[in-house]
């Protein structure tokens, strides 16, 4: 381009008029062109004159850099920038005293904070500095997925460091468990005799209590090796019912289920969401001390699989409601706090949601929403045997707290 101008120049002076309205034509088609691939870009540039004030000024820039379009053109740059760190960066970078000519900002804009990356380079010709070109970039999105990045990495290191220590304590456990045993051997007749036999007693239950809150906490913070397979759900609830049955019914509890008909198998890891279900009902079970009614209940939509666990129990007040699935929250005297966040990561592993409702002294409804696939409505294969447990290790026995 600009050795078509000097080679215009040299020949205006012989062109005729119509020439020059000609060249004028290029030149503005030529204009036009340049605006419109600055116009398209996602970053900013601004192209300031030897005075610092903006002679370019794409739409990418005007979007990303807080300024005062009415002086946009006429002031220096750093005068028309509303953010006084900026300006003073601009300021200091376009005079030649700021080193650092590459940074970071964080702005304030409508929809949260916005980080953006400006980046100051001068314009040199025959040896000297004829204006200066500035670079934006918008880099909240990349920030985000450095830091969401970094935070995953953490957890992941406190995940294996949490799972080695929880490991190593379970190994003294069994060590004092086993003297504990030993020690009544050993006194004989004493160890049932008061305090000695309490103290033995407390200690017995507070290794046992110890114990599992360590199986839960290995449980929960390990990766969950889900594996989905095609699985009857009606079975599944009809195998956990006669399983606490007996226990529920001797505590007053009435229990009932009701198998959806419309359910059909679909993907889902039967021993964990067996464990999810059975954390359910124990806690239901649990708030309904003086007896009541629990009642379980299946359904299928097009796209998904409810499980409904309700009570009638003691419920849960308005201010423990948003916090009964954070890990070691308990309402319990003896609960280790998992049972719940155990039951929500299970759920989620499978691509669900689980909701609740709850009024207290009125019971509560949990729900867990499973996701269906098309192609396993359509493809009704691979379910196990009605009533009939797939072939799985089992599971450590947990309670929420």
């Amino acid at each position: 381009m600009r050795k078509f101008l000097e080679r215009a120049m040299e020949k205006v002076s012989r062109m005729n008029e119509e020439s020059i309205r000609g060249l004028l034509r290029v030149l503005a088609d030529e204009n036009e062109r340049l605006d419109a691939v600055l116009d398209s870009m996602l970053d900013g540039i601004v192209v300031c004159d030897e005075d610092h004030a903006p002679i370019l000024v794409n739409k990418a820039a005007e979007r990303l850099l807080p300024m005062a379009q009415a002086e946009l053109f006429d002031l220096p740059l750093w005068e028309s920038v509303r953010d006084d760190e900026l300006a003073g960066f601009f300021d200091a970078a376009l005079n030649g005293e700021e080193s650092v000519i590459d940074r970071e900002f964080a702005l304030d804009a409508k929809a949260g904070t916005r980080i953006i990356s400006v980046s100051v380079t001068p314009l040199v010709r025959d040896k000297r500095i004829r204006g200066t070109l500035i670079h934006v970039e918008e880099t909240t999105d990349k920030r985000r997925r450095e830091a969401r990045l970094r935070r995953a990495e953490n957890l992941a290191s406190l995940t294996t460091l949490a799972a080695g220590v929880a490991h190593e304590i379970k190994n003294p456990l069994g060590s004092i468990s086993i003297h504990v045993q030993l020690m009544r051997k050993a006194l004989k007749g004493l160890a049932d005799e008061p305090p000695i036999g309490r103290y033995l007693d407390v200690v017995t239950e507070e290794i046992d209590r110890l114990n599992k809150i360590v199986v839960d906490f290995l449980f929960a913070v390990r990766p969950m090796d889900i594996a989905p397979i095609n699985d009857d759900l009606n079975a599944l609830l009809r195998e956990l019912a006669e399983f606490m049955r007996v226990e529920v019914e001797s505590a007053g509890i009435e229990l009932s289920v009701d198998y959806g008909k419309d359910v059909p198998p679909f993907p889902f890891d039967r021993r964990y969401l067996k464990q999810a279900l059975l954390n359910l009902v124990k806690n239901a079970a649990a708030a309904m001390p003086d007896g009541g009614s629990l009642r379980l209940t299946s359904e299928a939509s097009a796209e998904e699989a409810r499980i409904t666990v309700s009570d009638t129990g003691v419920g849960i007040t308005e201010d423990r409601l948003g916090k009964i699935f954070e890990p070691y929250y308990t309402t319990k005297e003896n609960g280790t706090g998992l049972g719940l966040t155990l039951t929500y990561k299970i759920v989620k592993e499978h691509g669900g949601d689980i909701t609740v409702t709850s009024k207290a002294g009125q019971g509560s409804t949990f729900v867990l929403a499973l996701p269906i696939p098309q192609r396993d409505r359509r493809m009704i294969t691979g379910a196990c045997p009605d009533g009939e447990a797939c072939e799985h290790e089992p599971l450590p026995d947990t309670e929420e707290g």
